[in-house]
């Protein structure tokens, strides 16, 4: 090797040195402003900063970057439930963080993509990577609506979707909303039913936080409810129908929603047809208590705070509220309480624009349950089709409700005895409840439906004596009521004598107390009499 080979390789090494250990400086130096930045300036700067930097870089690339973020307002952004659900598919072996949860009566474990993770989806040829960042906001004037314990630190979550520029009209219109379609059949595929109800300490917060849920295991379906098989059919039928006819809805110009009353004694079975009906649907329930609710603004609120897909219910609706006539010219009771009323109360009006106006077409594929077991006491305006379209009456225990029982419980389609009890069951009005307790009193069938004949006849004499009973009560009422018509017409023609009397003013009147006299002496005589037969 010459003197000239061996100084040029020195050189070479020499600037390989250098160049090394400014790389190595440079990023050191690095790595401490990222340190210190991290360390020293608040979220919202070091956001601000990298917004900056991605923004310069970003002018240079092909990428392009969607934001999807968890919330929208106070609203839940639904591509971002979407997304989160679809991706959970989408996971390879190359992603190393994974969320993993579940509920304790879910059956399915719930995965989901963990915070930094890159997901990467092809569709159509065309890539599509996903990553899910989360930052921290600390300041006393933000409130997540997830954070439930805390307002002074929330965590904000979000979606980044990259793809190349020339795919923007692709991502927009067919690969997102092909994301949405997909991400809510797996969830109806493993959804678990909930029935939500109002959580006080969280009504003055974010409204969707305001309905609080547990699993709904109710077990009754259409094929073990005990109710009337025509009207079952019925209602059946007409739920199938419902659901299938979005397009019906918005050809005619309808919100899509559909209301059902179920009226009828209590024990007839009107929780267990909602249930029923849930699960018939998959439908998740809200259940509404009216009394709970201060006023129509914060009624309206609620109502855009449930979601599509559900059962809303206002159980026993004429003891909610005092639902007065819109017509009506009676002034509102007082109150003891020194603000103004109106601003207090759910009101007829506000509660018809919640199930027929304009806020009712805040979402799709709702139906709305009243139950009560006086339809009689409902104003009209309540009952009309486009609000309670369809009226199912609850009765009392036909012979294919017993039937319908006798299945359930006993095991049995027919029986020696069926007939005595079909006869007992159409002379009783006997509810579904109190014939399924009898059912359930023995685990010998013969002696189960002998038992259930002999309080049948029993319930008919209980039933015979409470009718003679109320006819008695009613008979007295009306004649106190017609005995004070008479004694107030007999009074009323006294005094007219006496005005008659006389032409001169100052004598009527002195005749006229001199009468009033004379009954109060009267009237205090027939009541010592009274009372004297009362202790004979």
């Amino acid at each position: 090797m010459t003197s000239s080979d061996s100084s040029s390789a020195e050189s070479r090494l020499a600037t390989a040195k250098t160049v090394l250990t400014t790389a190595a400086s440079v990023a050191a130096t690095a790595m401490l402003a990222r340190s210190l930045l991290q360390d020293y300036l608040p979220d919202e700067v070091h956001h601000y900063i990298s917004y900056g930097f991605r923004s310069i870089f970003g002018y240079f690339s092909s990428q392009m970057t969607i934001i999807i973020e968890e919330f929208e307002g106070f609203a839940h952004n639904e591509v971002f439930e979407a997304a989160e659900a679809y991706l959970a598919t989408k996971i390879s072996p190359s992603n190393k963080r994974i969320k993993v949860s579940k509920h304790e009566k879910e059956n399915n474990y719930n995965v989901t993509v963990e915070r930094d993770e890159e997901v990467v989806d092809t569709y159509n040829g065309v890539k599509f990577q996903w990553i899910l960042h989360c930052r921290h906001v600390e300041s006393k004037n933000f409130h997540n609506p997830r954070d439930l314990n805390s307002t002074m630190r929330s965590e904000v979550r979000s979606f980044e979707l990259n793809f190349h520029k020339k795919f923007k009209d692709i991502a927009l219109e067919s690969y997102l909303p092909f994301m949405v379609k997909r991400a809510t059949l797996m969830k109806q595929e493993k959804k678990t039913l909930k029935i939500f109800t109002l959580s006080p300490e969280n009504m003055y917060g974010n409204y969707s936080d305001a309905w609080t849920s547990v699993s709904l295991d109710h077990p009754s379906t259409f094929k073990t409810l005990a109710m009337d098989s025509d009207v079952k059919t019925s209602v059946m039928e007409d739920l199938d129908k419902f659901v299938k006819r979005r397009d019906f809805y918005k050809r005619v110009g309808k919100a899509w929603k559909r209301g059902y009353l179920l009226y009828g004694p209590p024990g007839t079975g009107k929780s267990s047809l909602i249930a029923a009906m849930a699960n018939h649907l998959n439908f998740d329930i809200y259940d509404l208590e009216l009394t709970a609710v201060n006023n129509n603004s914060e009624l309206r609120r609620l109502l855009i705070a449930t979601a599509n897909r559900s059962i809303l219910i206002v159980e026993d609706i004429d003891c909610s509220l005092e639902l007065k006539d819109r017509t009506s010219d009676e002034p509102p009771r007082e109150s003891d309480d020194v603000e103004d009323q109106r601003y207090k109360k759910v009101t007829l009006s506000g509660l018809l624009n919640f199930i027929d106006g304009l806020w009712s077409s805040c979402g799709d594929e709702r139906i709305i349950i009243f139950t009560t077991n006086y339809k009689e006491k409902l104003d009209a305006a309540l009952l009309r089709p486009g609000r309670m379209d369809m009226h199912i009456h609850m009765s009392y225990c036909t012979p294919s409700t017993f039937k319908a029982l006798a299945s359930n419980y006993l095991e049995i389609k027919e029986h020696r005895l069926f007939s005595k009890i079909e006869e007992g069951i159409e002379a009783t009005e006997v509810t579904p409840a109190e014939v399924a307790e009898q059912l359930m009193r023995n685990d010998s069938v013969d002696k189960v439906l002998e038992g259930l004949i002999e309080f049948l006849k029993v319930k008919k004499i209980e039933n015979e004596l409470d009718k003679a009973k109320k006819e008695k009560e009613e008979l007295e009422n009306k004649e106190k009521t017609n005995k004070g018509k008479d004694s107030g017409v007999k009074k009323t023609g006294e005094v007219e004598e006496q005005l008659v009397r006389n032409d001169r003013v100052d004598k009527i009147l002195e005749g006229l107390v001199e009468l009033l006299k004379v009954k109060k002496i009267d009237n205090d005589q027939d009541k010592s009499q009274t009372e004297g037969d009362e202790q004979h």
